[in-house]
């Protein structure tokens, strides 16, 4: 069922250009360490490794603009891009939302200066893409993210609008994919040499899911998972690192663990280049996007983790790494409450997830925010169930939730539940929780928090 889609606008007081040595990013709406700006100016200095930048750069731009599943034409959406200091970060999805990108320029590649922190949107047009693919040698790239304020009031007064459709499922991948990300370990690392082997010999297409797992100094390809094994549903995904490898110092890969048993999981593949690192992280199968993953509903569904996360949330100012004991120390709050609350603010897209660090990373999608978590129908159906009173527990660890389609029995073993629905039948819980596991647990929360109130006031 296709997705429904709201339109963004794009405002710009021109378009991105690459003009004399000098790559002008203009930029969209966003927010700022000082608050709000129309049009926000991060850097202005010199990319000193400006072949690999503007190859990456493309690189990103392709993957935005490509479904690898069902494939069809489908236009640019403009990358997200975050200044945290001491380096850039720039994202995006692609339309399919299996597929999501990000280049971090770091500070060895940036000689300049950093104007303001912060997120916005930048433009990538057809003739930037083409300009980028001429950028070669050693010589130094002038960047400047954004014009400064007298550069902007002295145009003449044209704006430059982009309007493109926005689906929904795109938005909530933002979301999913760092609160999956977070729970990654370093499987593997291949050397300059050995990277470039290995990718340049995967399949172009497979059926079903392929393994990557250690062989010696590479990686071979397998049907089956084994130890140390990282997933790699639909090796053509990875294409858009090809153009890069003539740069590329090493490959890192990141995954959960997994058994012989294993279903397909995420993936996260690290190309290292000379002063930045381009990552791309693929949903469990070609087929499947991130937005129907449901690793956020957990997060969604509890009451405090969203009231500590509207304080730590107003602590954060673009640190390139979230450090959660600083937080903690800052907040007053717990350690394990400041992390659930991080995980919270990664629902909403506030926060990001580095694997390469092991960090979150604050940034502000420059899209209506609050929306991410009303756009999940499950956690809206869920919520529904528990208006409708249509949750009834027989037992501390069971309940019974009653629907149009008969009644399911949902049972808590520790933070674990089953349900009789198809939904769980199908996926046993490996694509989250389904709606009538979300409504038993929201009720058992508000039940065991007025329990612990009770308890208080008896004392």
């Amino acid at each position: 069922m296709a997705s429904s889609a709201t339109a963004q606008v794009y405002s710009y007081t021109r378009p991105s250009g690459l003009d004399g040595g000098l790559l002008g990013l203009s930029t969209s709406g966003g927010t700022t360490s000082t608050g709000p700006r129309p049009h926000p100016h991060f850097f202005s200095g010199v990319l000193t490794q400006a072949a690999p930048a503007a190859a990456a750069l493309i690189a990103l731009a392709d993957v935005a603009r490509t479904r690898y599943h069902q494939p069809r034409p489908t236009g640019f959406r403009d990358p997200v891009v975050t200044c945290n200091g001491d380096r850039l970060r720039m994202e995006s999805f692609s339309a399919c939302g299996g597929v999501y990108a990000r280049l971090d320029v770091l500070e060895p590649a940036l000689d300049g200066d950093v104007l303001e922190r912060g997120t916005t949107n930048v433009d990538v047009n057809g003739p930037l893409r083409e300009a980028l693919a001429r950028v070669g040698g050693s010589e130094p790239l002038h960047l400047a993210v954004g014009a400064d304020e007298l550069a902007v009031t002295t145009l003449d007064g044209a704006v430059v609008e982009k309007k493109v459709p926005l689906p929904e499922r795109w938005l909530r991948g933002f979301a999913e994919v760092q609160v999956i990300t977070a729970g990654f370990d370093p499987r593997t690392e291949l050397k300059g040499p050995d990277a470039v082997r290995f990718l340049r010999s995967l399949p172009a297409r497979s059926r079903g899911a392929l393994w990557a797992v250690p062989a010696g100094r590479t990686l071979r390809m397998s049907s089956r998972p084994g130890p140390g094994a990282v997933c790699l549903s639909g090796p053509d995904r990875l294409r858009t690192m090809l153009p890069l490898l003539r740069f590329a110092r090493a490959l890192r890969v990141y995954g959960p663990p997994v058994t012989a048993r294993s279903a397909p999981v995420s993936s996260v593949w690290e190309l290292d280049l000379p002063g930045m690192r381009y990552f791309l992280t693929l949903s469990p199968e070609a087929s499947r996007g991130f937005s129907g993953e449901g690793a956020v509903l957990d997060a969604l569904a509890t009451d405090e983790a969203a009231a500590d996360a509207d304080l730590i949330g107003a602590l954060l100012s673009f640190e390139p790494r979230v450090d959660p004991g600083l937080l903690a120390e800052r907040s007053g709050l717990p350690l394990d409450r400041t992390k659930a609350a991080l995980t919270q603010l990664g629902t909403s897209g506030r926060v990001g997830f580095d694997t390469a660090e092991a960090a979150f990373f604050h940034r502000e999608l420059p899209y209506d925010a609050a929306r991410v978590a009303a756009l999940n129908p499950r956690l809206r159906a869920a919520r529904a169930l528990v208006e409708d009173g249509a949750v009834r527990f027989t037992g501390g660890d069971a309940a019974v939730v009653t629907t149009g389609g008969g009644e399911r029995q949902v049972r808590f073993d520790g933070d674990r539940a089953t349900c009789t629905c198809p939904w769980w039948f199908d996926h046993r819980g490996e694509r989250g929780p389904c709606k009538h596991v979300l409504a038993a647990t929201i009720v058992r929360r508000d039940g065991e928090a007025v329990a612990a109130l009770n308890a208080e006031a008896a004392r």
